[in-house]
């Protein structure tokens, strides 16, 4: 969230409702802050699955497929050794690394696609500079309205904020914004 409107709630089934109040108002662009992952809330939010999983599964089954042909490369076609009369292409030999340089290969492209798809790492955010905000992670509830939401407007999500149960609600962004 580059700039919006945060609420403090005190609870986790405030910040449950909240989301449920917010996303019944018609509000779509909603984050949701928590020391601990608490249950319900990807419902509420309406979050959708990952995309993660579709992307690096082909590059999964790359990985795998050049370890198996490097392997049948070279035992059968480079350099060829009749060792106790076992054949050139044993495809059983080949399973142990050709299953390694699959997960390998999905770990690390895994890893690069996450940091990618998140934005991560990131370093700053004006949410960061919200007074009170750093007990999202000891314990306290944050749920937040992102400026760029169609339906955004200030004041009508600090207002819907404090009907919802807000205890506080405070401005995260530029100075001069809406």
């Amino acid at each position: 969230m580059r700039a919006g409107v945060l609420g403090e709630l005190m609870t986790p089934e405030a910040m449950v409702a909240a989301i449920v109040g917010l996303r019944a108002r018609g509000y779509r662009r909603i984050d949701a802050f928590s020391p601990y992952p608490v249950h319900g809330a990807e419902e509420a939010a309406e979050m959708k699955r990952s995309r993660i999983d579709w992307i690096v599964f082909p590059f999964a089954l790359a990985g795998a497929g050049a370890a198996y042909l490097l392997q049948w490369y070279c035992n059968a076609f480079d350099y060829p050794l009749n060792v106790g009369g076992r054949p050139l292409h044993s495809a059983p030999a080949f399973i142990p690394i050709t299953f390694e340089m699959g997960v390998l290969t999905a770990a690390i492209v895994g890893l690069i696609v996450y940091f990618a798809l998140t934005g991560l790492p990131e370093l700053w955010s004006p949410v960061f500079e919200v007074e009170g905000f750093e007990r999202a992670s000891i314990d306290r509830f944050w749920v937040g309205v992102d400026a760029g939401d169609p339906r955004f407007d200030r004041a009508a999500v600090e207002q819907a904020l404090v009907e919802l149960g807000a205890a506080r609600v405070a401005w995260a962004g530029p100075r001069w914004a809406p």
